[in-house]
């Protein structure tokens, strides 16, 4: 997938589970601005940051059969929400790294059926 097509569509699903858990306080994006600030931030930190991590942490992926990679999805959000700024917001790691499933599985989802 291309780079401004992954950007297009992370920007999408921040605001999509942003208003799907407005009312928990769990996650919250303020605009569509923001939510484009943090598609581009992550996607820099997933070409420049997260390679280096995957790496240095794959005996424990190993170890859980890949489940580890959701924590450092999870990382990679907090890490973005923490350089956006106030415009996004995770209350907790936990929020975090479910946010980071639900973008891993809607991301796995929408890329498949593009590719075809």
């Amino acid at each position: 997938m291309g780079f401004f097509k992954n950007i297009i569509i992370d920007a999408i699903l921040f605001v999509a589970l942003a208003g799907l858990f407005a009312n928990t306080g769990w996650f919250y994006v303020t605009s569509i601005g923001v939510a484009v600030l943090a598609a581009v931030v992550l996607a820099v930190l997933n070409a420049l940051i997260k390679p280096i991590l995957v790496l240095l942490s794959l005996p424990i992926t190993v170890l859980t059969l890949g489940l580890f990679s959701i924590v450092i999805n999870g990382l990679m959000l907090q890490l973005t929400a923490s350089l956006v700024g106030p415009g996004i917001h995770f209350s907790s790691f936990w929020s975090a790294m479910l946010i980071a499933l639900i973008m891993s599985v809607c991301n796995t989802i929408i890329s498949s059926h593009l590719a075809e």
